[in-house]
């Protein structure tokens, strides 16, 4: 079994904490079993190896969201980059011609598609192995998992299965049905599909035994390359790459999923959450505040998370979340949170935060002169034993001064032991590098002349 994490995400629904680059799968704001913070990312790896998955792990992105992957997972999963952003269709095609061509998997091999950020208990993850054995066995072309709904939802697609006995009988037999150490799993055909209907009709379809979409995909490997092949043609991984614009921008559901001819899905019965939006997020979050923050005693379930190096105090508040970064300020009432996209998605909002694989940088100040000349300050981390790659920029010179810490800092394959109070001036098209030697802050100026 091999499984495809779908990592996207335009970052609007969780600002100013999530933007184009750090989307919410990258966000630290949920704790493990020790207390600790991790990012939904970090806790789906974590999960999956704990539940006995050893399958190999591909995370199919964005090049924007390469390096937050690289930040928080290293090298423990291979990441599939799509030339560009075309929804979930597109990116799972990319993904089976990743591990077909470059990865040489069977043709036979199951492939699971899984979102990167579900909120989810460990019996989801037993269930990816109940999707393995029913492919393997030929119960469907594509097998799919169900959420059992808990409430009437419209922000959900639904997949209908057929019910227990009548003219679809009793179900799909594989293995005496499947065991996902829980009890026993039974797959069933599924006889249609309906997206995000209004709350009554999203009703009966729950009445009817409807189940929540919630992207978790199943198929042999040859299913998908059979489709591969019919639209593109292709004899190499490079070949789909090249053909990349040519794949239908749609979802995978829509492309594939509802056209199919053999369709079946298996139920789950445990935890799922959309951590989507502000107010689901909160849900899982502990109440206590994140970072320089002081809140009255009389504040009543209210989220703060504060980013910034200056404090917030919050008064009074009654089911809020505020919520500050270097991209914004954000001051809501949890309902209405959900609606922040509308007011942000217009704005033409730089990152001011990024994690990279060395650690992370804050912008702090962009400005331009009366001469068309622009200066970018940085405040860069960088990790312990991380390294910033020797580079080059032909577009603006540099200026590092070290705050605090110590490492060996390369300018024109010249090494210097840089410690705090170092300053170095890099040059247009100048060859440079950083080896942290341990956890290093550097302010960092960037600054491009006008020319013209």
């Amino acid at each position: 079994m091999k499984i495809v994490l779908l990592s996207g995400g335009s970052g609007k629904r969780l600002w100013p904490l999530s933007n184009d680059i750090r989307s919410k799968q990258f966000l630290k704001v949920v704790q493990n079993g020790a207390g600790e913070a991790e990012s939904m990312l970090q806790r789906v790896y974590r999960q999956m190896k704990e539940a006995g998955l050893d399958a190999d792990i591909t995370v199919a992105t964005s090049a924007t969201q390469v390096e937050s992957i690289r930040g928080q997972l290293g090298n423990k999963v291979s990441v599939v980059v799509e030339p560009e952003r075309r929804n979930t269709f597109p990116a799972i095609v990319l993904s089976a011609a990743y591990l077909y061509f470059e990865k040489n998997c069977p043709m036979e091999e199951t492939m699971v598609v899984l979102p990167v950020d579900p909120y989810v208990g460990e019996e989801y993850f037993k269930m990816l192995k109940c999707l393995d054995i029913a492919v393997q066995d030929g119960v469907a072309d594509i097998v799919l998992m169900g959420v059992r709904p808990t409430y009437p939802s419209e922000k959900y697609g639904y997949i209908i299965p057929a019910k227990l006995g009548g003219n679809l009988g009793q179900g799909i037999t594989t293995h005496g049905d499947l065991d996902n150490g829980e009890g026993k799993e039974r797959i069933l055909p599924v006889v249609e599909f309906k997206e995000k209907p209004d709350i009554y009709m999203a009703q009966e379809l729950i009445d009817k035994g409807g189940l929540w979409n919630c992207g978790v995909f199943a198929f042999r490997l040859s299913y998908l390359m059979g489709i591969v092949q019919a639209i593109l043609g292709c004899g190499c991984y490079a070949d789909v790459e090249r053909q990349y614009g040519k794949l239908e921008r749609t979802s995978f559901d829509y492309a594939v999923v509802e056209k199919a001819g053999s369709v079946a899905v298996a139920a789950y019965n445990g935890e799922w959450k959309d951590l989507g939006t502000w107010n689901t997020l909160t849900e899982v979050m502990e109440e206590k505040p994140i970072g320089d923050v002081a809140v009255s005693g009389d504040c009543v379930n209210t989220h703060v998370i504060n980013e910034l190096e200056i404090p917030v105090v919050v008064m009074g508040a009654k089911d809020m979340v505020v919520a500050a970064s270097p991209d914004g300020i954000l001051v809501a009432d949890k309902v209405q949170s959900s609606y922040i996209k509308k007011y942000v998605e217009d704005r033409d909002l730089r990152p001011m935060f990024e994690e990279r694989s060395w650690g992370e940088y804050t912008v702090l100040n962009i400005s331009v002169d009366g001469g068309g000349n622009r200066a970018v300050t940085k405040k860069k981390l960088v990790q312990a034993g991380r390294k910033i790659e020797e580079t080059r920029h032909q577009h603006h010179l540099e200026v590092w001064t070290v705050l605090s810490g110590r490492a060996v800092i390369s300018v024109r394959g010249r090494r210097h032991e840089a410690l705090a109070g170092d300053t170095f001036t890099i040059g247009r098209g100048v060859a440079h590098s950083l080896q942290a030697e341990e956890d290093v802050v550097l302010l960092e100026v960037q600054i491009e002349e006008d020319r013209d």
